[in-house]
This record gives structure tokens, C-alpha cells and sequence, in this order.
């Protein structure tokens, strides 16, 4: 199955701070996280350091990605945490793991 629209949550190198997007480009945007990272830090997750990419869902329409991303970012820090635990238990980087 392809996908062509993504939500992600990336973290900061200690795993503290997490950011929940949405995006058409995964590849692109972990990019633009990096350089507002160690450039302008305008962003929030420049501002954080949230480089680090621990969780991803694929989606076909861009309508449903953006409800599950509004859903996540309703939800408590614990819960969160469960979801990206479930997906990578060991919280592992998986930025070189997206094509």
C-alpha cells in the first residue's frame, strides 16, 4: 500500500519533548526540522531540538492524516508515550528508516 501523507511525532536527543505533524513529504520535512533546528529555531520543534523521528502513520488522503494528528495532540503525555512504545519500544531513531 502506498502513502503518501504521513503524522509523525519527533523527539529531542533526551527524549523530553515531543512534536506531532502532519505532513505529504516525511523525507522534507525531518530536513526542515534539522536545519530550524541548527539555524533559526523559529519553530517549536527547533526550538526543542525535536530532530528525531520515533513514530510515523501512513496515510492515502490528506483529510484523514490531519484528524489524526488534531486526535494525538489532544491526548496526555502517557498516552502518547504508550502509542510511540507500541510502534518502537526501545524509542529508536527512525529518521534513515523513511524513503
Amino acid at each position: 500500500m502506498f502513502f503518501n501523507h504521513f503524522v509523525y511525532i519527533i523527539t529531542n536527543e533526551y527524549r523530553t519533548t515531543l512534536y506531532v505533524g502532519v505532513t505529504n513529504n516525511i523525507q522534507r520535512r525531518l530536513s526542515q526540522h534539522y536545519f530550524d533546528s541548527q539555524n533559526s529555531k523559529k519553530s517549536f520543534a527547533g526550538k526543542y531540538n525535536c530532530i528525531y523521528l520515533v513514530y510515523y502513520e501512513g496515510f492515502e488522503n490528506p483529510k484523514t492524516a490531519i484528524s489524526r494528528e488534531k486526535e494525538i495532540k489532544k491526548w496526555r503525555r502517557e498516552k502518547e508515550n504508550s502509542l510511540i512504545s507500541s510502534f518502537n519500544p526501545k524509542w529508536e531513531t527512525l529518521n534513515n528508516q523513511i524513503f
